[in-house]
């Protein structure tokens, strides 16, 4: 049975950013608007297949928090950026992240879809859903799952979006709390983040409760 201290310590808000083709400016427009010190955790999920590796090494310029490329077991830790790492589905199993083979080998990947659905079962703190740039609709099937659970889901404006297939394909969801530019986005996060830390006792509410 888990430690209901260890769980305590999963509290914070973990925020999934997804995104695909032209979301590497969204990213770097977010973190940059993100202070270090905000008690959530940034996980950059780009379904396309073979970027999210340079994302580890480009995106340490936009923040002083810093920037994981995720392995297996890795403990999911506030303050820190994750990248998820190129051909991997990516879950969340008692606090720490856990890899599989990608289940789409062929076609749009739907890593997004995966992790989203996994925050949503297994994650004890807040969760929100970002959408970016990206062709296909990555992500937006899990979204009404992030809703049920209490959490916070967020499409990027699409007049700022290079592609803005993904988060128009979110907004469709009907799941969508909020619509904005990357750097409200920022905003909106501080927010939650700062609304989440004053109150810790609903937090660890049962999820229905939330």
């Amino acid at each position: 049975m888990t430690d209901k201290k260890d769980r305590a310590a999963r509290g914070f808000p973990v925020v999934c950013v997804g995104g695909s083709a032209g979301g590497l400016d969204a990213y770097q427009r977010l973190l940059r608007h993100l202070p270090p010190d905000m008690g959530v955790a940034i996980v950059i999920v780009n379904h396309l297949r073979t970027v999210a590796t340079h994302l580890a090494d480009i995106l340490p310029a936009c923040t002083t928090m810093p920037v994981e490329l995720i392995t297996e077991k890795l403990q999911i830790e506030p303050n820190h950026v994750f990248i998820i790492p190129a051909q991997r589905d990516l879950h969340v199993e008692d606090g720490a992240f856990r890899l599989a083979p990608i289940s789409k080998p062929r076609g749009w990947p739907d890593v997004i879809t995966v992790f989203l659905r996994s925050l949503a079962q297994n994650w004890d703190g807040r969760v929100v859903a970002v959408i970016v740039s990206g062709y296909d609709g990555d992500g937006a099937a899990a979204l009404r799952g992030i809703r049920d659970v209490g959490g916070i889901v967020i499409a990027q404006k699409l007049e700022t979006a290079a592609i803005p297939d993904m988060p128009e394909s979110a907004i469709e969801s009907g799941c969508v709390n909020f619509v904005l530019s990357p750097e409200d986005i920022a905003r909106k996060i501080v927010e939650i983040a700062s609304t989440d830390s004053q109150t810790i006792g609903r937090r660890h509410l049962p999820r229905h409760m939330v």
